[in-house]
């Protein structure tokens, strides 16, 4: 009998902070008990080590070179999973330990174990089996190796080329510069792979950059057919929002089409507009359960827009995770994309990313701004044709201006990297 792994809610994330110097940082884990799951992110590129012990059953993960600030962290379950523990092995190693319950386990071949980057892994259990308790009770405990293969596929989509170390070094050095600015950046080259990540992973109050997977969202529903572009949704009152946009100043009840205001929820960045799109698509529930379903992991709304207080979260990765699905048309049919994209290449602020870009590149992206934060993410195609994924995300001092200087700065010394003629880094 095979019963799924239970052991976390949807909702359930840990964040382990820490800051060693010369150390990855052990982010975050996160099970989505639909696909059976398990995510694991760090700051820096790390490559696990994996083995399964019996009596009782239990997967234990250590993350070489990666610290843990604080006490080891337990967290029990009444379901096929009895507990799992987050703890040190030493100050260099963290090790996650997922323990069955009497009378399951798991066989090696059904872990399923990929890394989207060299900082994010993900474990899928296709199963776990009942089995006799008694057959568990042999003195005898055997250790059996689970391969972690090397980090291959960004979003399951785009081949794993390397991090940059020029561009890093560069990067690096101007955030000392900014020493007051908290950033998350990553990019991509979408033709070698190669990328640029630090502190990718982080956790962001999203801003207006959350209404990027929501365009995704909607016409993922145009796509299967329930919903209609043409259709027409009513602005209720309770959907009604300050912040920015126009629909705001229309009467409760007033009707709008359906891709008029999703036009405006990018374009202009309408909250109102987004408000009506997040009712029309079934709510915050479900759009969060779909989020996930793509593999992004910080990616949450917690309220309707505005949000002022920065709950939405997401991270620079996320977001770049969402460019990466699009542009390999992954999520949508080609008749979306293409709408998708037109629709985000009319965003109205070309302030931060846009700012750093030579003439004539073209950009299909969203912003996001709050006193606290700053963000832009998207797609970023070059006069040479080259493409890459932006992301990136900063928080900041209230209101301060600078923010908008180091986003333009980091922007233009990966404009100027990826203006060079490369050589691609991925396997022949």
């Amino acid at each position: 009998m095979r019963l799924p792994l239970l052991f976390l809610s949807a909702a359930s994330s840990i964040l382990l902070l820490s800051s060693p110097l010369n150390a990855a940082n052990f982010q975050s884990w996160h099970f989505n008990p639909t696909r059976n799951q398990l995510n694991l992110t760090t700051d820096e590129g790390v490559q696990p080590r994996a083995f399964l012990i019996n009596n009782p059953t239990r997967l234990v993960i250590d993350l070489p070179g990666t610290q843990l600030r604080g006490n080891t962290i337990r967290k029990k379950y009444s379901s096929a999973v009895r507990e799992v523990r987050v703890g040190k092995v030493n100050d260099k190693t963290t090790r996650l330990v997922v323990e069955l319950a009497p009378g399951y386990t798991v066989s090696p071949e059904k872990l399923l174990v990929k890394g989207d980057t060299s900082s994010h892994w993900i474990v899928n259990f296709s199963s776990i089996e009942r089995t006799s308790i008694n057959s568990n009770n042999n003195s005898s405990e055997e250790k059996i190796p689970v391969r972690f293969p090397a980090a291959s596929s960004f979003a399951g989509v785009v081949p794993l080329g390397s991090q940059i170390p020029q561009l890093h070094s560069q990067v690096k050095s101007l955030m000392s510069r900014y020493s007051y600015l908290d950033p998350g950046i990553f990019f991509m080259d979408l033709e070698t792979g190669d990328y640029l990540d630090i502190n990718g992973e982080k956790a962001f109050p999203a801003a207006s950059t959350i209404k990027l997977p929501l365009l995704v969202a909607l016409f993922e529903e145009v796509d299967a057919g329930r919903v209609k572009l043409n259709e027409t949704v009513v602005m209720r009152r309770d959907l009604i929002t300050g912040g920015s946009g126009t629909m705001r100043y229309k009467r409760p009840g007033t009707k709008f089409g359906l891709l008029e205001t999703v036009t405006k929820m990018i374009t202009i960045s309408d909250n109102t507009a987004t408000n009506m799109v997040i009712d029309r698509l079934g709510g915050k529930a479900r759009l969060n359960q779909r989020f996930r379903n793509w593999g992004l992991q910080n990616t949450v709304i917690r309220n309707l827009l505005g949000d002022f207080k920065g709950t939405n979260t997401t991270s620079p990765k996320d977001l770049a995770r969402v460019g990466a699905l699009i542009s390999n048309n992954l999520l949508l049919s080609s008749s979306s994309r293409a709408k998708v994209l037109d629709i985000m290449h009319r965003v109205e602020n070309k302030a931060y990313l846009a700012s750093g870009f030579g003439q004539n590149a073209k950009f299909a992206h969203k912003t996001g701004t709050l006193g606290i934060v700053l963000g832009d993410a998207g797609i970023v195609t070059m006069p040479n044709g080259k493409r890459y994924l932006a992301g990136i995300m900063v928080n900041r001092p209230f209101r301060d201006r600078r923010a908008r200087t180091f986003i333009k700065q980091v922007s233009r010394m990966v404009y100027g990297h990826m203006n060079k003629p490369q050589v691609s880094s991925l396997p022949k």
